[in-house]
């Protein structure tokens, strides 16, 4: 089926402008890396000054062409580029590969960068660049690069998507290990942004991972559409995401807004989608090489084997770090071991079986690997031995790897502490075959965490219902949530009582509350509540109370509330809110929601109270979820083994907790473009159920439709 970027990745004919035979030009290199890739169709270089160049016959112009071409590769200075582009939009080329920079040195108004944009976009050409480094199609032998690279062949299994040039050159010409069908720098994405490559490369039948190197997503609908696209097809996307994305209430007003962190938007959407993200170029090629081996991953966690009872130990240490769950053996497991290895040597994984050597030491070695292998709490499982002198592999290791992956069929890797080389035949050559030869534990664990999250995440994908997540909004009520909508309109703030009547209509627990002008309409209120109650400011524009000292505690009759309203009233105004005092003892957590300029609305979950920035201790996730994910969530917090705590006497209800960060994902979906931020700080979570005892909704400031409204696909 065609794709749109058929005339740009996998083009009919093409023409190279500038090509030149001037030794390390752009216009010598790409021209000769297309020939290089075995392009099969026409191809033509185009230079006034030539006849032929490397071999290829070369024209003056696109004019003087035998016949029209599809693609157009520019290898031409800035000061002549706009020129060459009109010429290549009369052509009537479909697409271009434009790598320079668009920048002159005495430019005007507006800039390069901006006319030949817009000459692009009235022209509809697809373009990859500018400022980029072209791309390779490996499978379909176009290679669209001005640089130097390695040797490629067509059977890769990787796709690799970089908006940058050297983080894309990092790791495609440098390790061998990998394998690629399409690689793109994307550049400026003057026409062709990221999630559009994302799409072609998630239609290559060849693609089993693809791996992003991300600054940001000119796109994010589009994004979010191939990222769903990619979770369907149960293809894996690495990614490393640099730089970070302010949330879109730059002088956040709630607590929400300080705590969710600029890059909680790519964090939530990553976790929604499944994508793996890793911290560094070594961890994002050693994980694409661990997707890319062929073996399915199994239920459980890591078995690993060792040499050396200090590096079992240091594994243990980073494993823990890492959250990568080590395999506990089963008695028949321990059994079979105990037989096998030298007195002194524990059956234990992760497993040390060197004590005395010997003749049948690797026979050993096999055979003690190939029964943790088979464990049923065994997903995969590590080799880990140092490299052979000079940074090679002793094939001896490859024969541990092979035996137990043919016991169980489950991935095996061979792993060094520390870096060797990648260029070593005997590393490609086991790589290829299935077994990777990966260089550090730090970069394998990271890799083995993505590995299990993305066997999570599909397991929970492939259960989670139809719509199932959508149904969170359909349990706010039209009326409330369009009653709110038209109250925020223009960047209303709801004070606590009407957050907390609204959240009460949405089915949200919140402590009831009223306004009091008076020390009288406050003793009225206390009465109409119960003693005891809390009294707070309620002035416009207090939305910390506590930190201006605006709040009354444990209010037992009518003579405290009226000395609480005096002193309020003289310190900060006579308008007070009248609370019933909560009485349950339980953990303080909160619920926000924060805007994001890209991606829309992003739900806060954590740990509340008066030092909830402090703290920080809080995910994020896109909106709507279900209960089963916001418990999954609440389990990634620093602090969430507390939820579990057993100083109260009965466990704490955090099923209800879950059902409201629920309900409450529903309200972020109801009330759309409407609202900026909400603070539900502090959510008291007692045995007996929770309660939201503070809230705050701030409605946007900027007219609705301004900031993209992300629909996710669920």
């Amino acid at each position: 089926m065609a794709h749109r970027l058929d005339p740009l990745l996998r083009p009919a004919s093409i023409a190279v402008i500038g090509a030149t035979e001037r030794a390390g030009s752009v216009g010598r290199l790409a021209l000769r890396n297309l020939q290089l890739g075995g392009f099969a169709g026409p191809l033509y270089a185009v230079n006034p000054g030539y006849t032929s160049v490397l071999g290829t016959p070369c024209f003056p112009s696109l004019a003087a062409l035998p016949s029209p071409v599809e693609h157009v590769v520019f290898a031409v200075a800035d000061h002549r580029l706009e020129a060459v582009l009109d010429d290549v939009i009369a052509h009537g080329a479909r697409a271009a590969t434009i790598m320079s920079s668009l920048v002159l040195e005495d430019d005007v108004v507006p800039a390069l960068r901006e006319r030949v944009a817009e000459k692009i976009r009235r022209a509809g050409l697809i373009v990859c660049g500018a400022n980029g480094m072209g791309f390779y199609n490996f499978r379909d032998g176009t290679w669209a690069c001005g640089f130097e690279t390695r040797a490629h062949r067509r059977d890769g299994n990787v796709a690799y998507i970089s908006h940058s040039g050297s983080g894309m050159c990092g790791i495609v010409d440098t390790d061998e290990r990998l394998r690629f069908n399409l690689v793109v720098s994307t550049g400026q994405e003057l026409a062709v942004s990221m999630d559009e490559y994302l799409d072609f490369a998630l239609d290559m039948d060849s693609t089993r991972v693809v791996g992003l190197f991300m600054e940001t997503a000119r796109n994010p609908h589009g994004l979010v559409r191939a990222l769903a696209k990619a979770e369907q097809r149960r293809i894996p996307v690495v990614a490393l995401k640099v730089g970070r994305t302010e949330l879109s209430a730059r002088l956040a007003v709630s607590h929400s807004g300080a705590v969710a962190g600029r890059d909680a938007s790519y964090q939530a959407l990553f976790d929604r989608y499944g994508v793996q993200r890793v911290e560094d170029m070594d961890q994002l090629a050693t994980t694409l090489a661990m997707f890319a081996q062929p073996h399915r991953v199994g239920a459980g966690g890591l078995v690993s084997i060792h040499d050396s009872g200090g590096e079992r130990q240091l594994l243990i240490d980073l494993a823990e770090t890492a959250r990568v769950p080590l395999a506990t053996l089963a008695p028949a497991s321990v059994a079979r071991l105990e037989s096998l290895l030298d007195p002194g040597l524990p059956a234990v994984n992760p497993l040390d079986a060197w004590s005395k050597g010997g003749p049948d030491y690797h026979v050993t070695m096999q055979e003690c690997f190939a029964t943790l292998m088979a464990d049923p709490a065994a997903a995969f499982g590590a080799v880990v031995h140092d490299r052979a002198p000079g940074g090679g592999i002793h094939a001896t290791y490859l024969d541990y790897l092979r035996h137990g992956h043919a016991a169980t069929g489950k991935p095996a890797f061979l792993v060094a502490n520390r870096q060797g080389t990648g260029a070593d035949p005997a590393v490609v050559a086991a790589t290829h075959e299935g077994f990777p030869v990966l260089d550090g534990l730090a970069s394998f664990l990271r890799g083995a965490r993505c590995l299990l999250d993305f066997r999570d995440h599909q397991l929970r994908h492939g259960r989670r219902r139809p719509g199932q997540a959508a149904r969170a909004a359909a349990m706010i009520p039209g009326e409330a949530a369009a009653a709110a909508r038209a109250r925020l309109a223009g960047g209303a703030v709801l004070d606590e009582a009407e957050s907390s009547r609204l959240l009460r209509d949405c089915g949200i627990p919140a402590n009831d509350c009223r306004t009091a002008q008076t020390a009288a309409e406050a003793v009225a209120a206390a009465r109409s509540l119960g003693y005891p109650v809390v009294l707070k400011t309620a002035e416009r524009g207090i939305h910390h109370k506590s930190d201006r000292g605006g709040v009354r505690l444990a209010l037992a009759d009518d003579a405290a509330v009226a000395a609480a309203w005096n002193e309020l009233a003289a310190q900060l105004g006579p308008r007070v809110l009248v609370a019933p005092m909560v009485r349950a003892t339980g953990l303080e957590l909160m619920l926000g929601l924060v805007r994001d300029e890209q991606f829309g609305p992003v739900v806060v979950l954590g740990f509340g109270g008066l030092h909830v920035e402090a703290l920080g201790d809080v995910v994020c996730a896109l909106p709507p979820f279900d209960a089963a994910e916001a418990r999954r969530l609440l389990g990634r917090l620093r602090q969430a083994p507390l939820l579990a705590s057993r100083r109260f006497r009965s466990p704490l209800a955090i099923d209800a907790f879950c059902e409201a960060a629920a309900r409450f994902s529903g309200l972020a979906v109801a009330l759309g473009d409407a609202v900026a931020e909400i603070d539900l700080n502090p959510v008291i979570v007692h045995p007996g159920g929770c309660i939201a005892v503070d809230a705050l909704i701030v409605g946007r400031r900027n007219a609705p439709g301004e900031t993209p409204e992300m629909r996710q696909a669920v």
